[in-house]
């Protein structure tokens, strides 16, 4: 089921400009607002789920005050100025001199982020807001995904995806877990993932869907996997998708084209790529070995 964002607001003031531009990605929900502002245009806002604010464009000479429910205040006056507000925690926003405000949110859900981030998660982070801050990777990132929000022809989810790891990575300082011996999965965990990654590899398979067949999270599932197999969970994938490529060029007339499209990847080129990297030879040198084998 995809997570829903949802917040209770009142608003007095502010007129959107065009369509709200949106995207779902897994977990996160993110909503590019762009708003045209009257004199002292005011809102509340809350929200069962944290969300990320992001100024992108401010138009006239003032500020975006925003006050939470204990008293604290900040002022947003300039571009890429952010606000972390918690889950449950209701804020006040009100324009002194804007004309127009173009912003980002971001919406997530803490159970996917969880699932995603394992015990490198600090979940104190979550609960502590940050009304007014700057990062300038942050920015960067957030710029990208207002991009894909605002884009007619979006890419692929796995890109969106990606830019809201390294943003969640970066927002909460999220470390890379000291190296230690892991535990391997269990035989029959690993024998429910490589069932599955075999009869699904010419899909698009997440980590989540493999985590959810051992009962850990993505970042403990994928470390257990490497542990039990040697590689990791894609690079299993594309060694089935390769078994796949090897047994139609021994018994089809396919082309190298026709064989990439059919085995998942992008074209001929990402095919041989990929191949070479396991097989340790081009498709083609493999195809005429395997020809003179079964000649003799």
């Amino acid at each position: 089921m995809s997570f829903v964002a949802r917040m209770e607001s009142r608003i007095e003031g502010f007129s959107v400009i065009g369509d709200l531009k949106w995207h779902v990605w897994d977990g996160v929900v993110a909503d590019l607002w762009d708003v045209s502002c009257c004199d002292k245009a005011h809102g509340h806002y809350v929200s069962p789920d944290p969300r990320l604010f992001v100024a992108l464009e401010m138009e006239g000479d003032g500020d975006f005050l925003v006050e939470g429910a204990k008293g604290e205040r900040c002022r947003h006056d300039r571009p890429f100025s952010m606000a972390y507000i918690p889950a449950g925690m209701p804020i006040r926003g009100r324009v002194e001199g804007l004309r127009r405000i173009r912003h980002l949110d971001l919406h997530f859900d803490v159970a996917t982020l969880t699932r995603r981030f394992g015990r490198g998660l600090d979940r104190e982070a979550l609960l502590t807001s940050r009304f007014q801050f700057h990062d300038e990777s942050i920015a960067t990132l957030a710029g990208l995904i207002a991009g894909e929000c605002g884009s007619e022809r979006p890419l692929h989810d796995l890109y969106g995806e990606g830019l809201l790891n390294a943003l969640f990575a970066r927002l909460f300082q999220v470390e890379q877990p000291s190296a230690r011996r892991r535990s391997p999965l269990s035989r029959r965990k690993l024998r429910l993932v490589t069932d599955y990654i075999d009869a699904h590899c010419l899909d698009r398979i997440r980590l989540a869907d493999l985590a959810a067949l051992t009962g850990l999270s993505e970042t403990a599932m994928s470390h257990a996997f490497k542990a039990a197999t040697g590689v990791p969970p894609h690079r299993w994938q594309m060694q089935a998708r390769i078994d796949k490529a090897k047994a139609m060029m021994a018994h089809d007339a396919a082309s190298l084209g026709d064989i990439a499209e059919a085995t998942g990847f992008f074209d001929q080129a990402h095919l041989t790529r990929v191949f070479k990297s396991i097989v340790g030879v081009t498709p083609g040198a493999w195809a005429r070995t395997a020809r003179d084998i079964c000649a003799t």
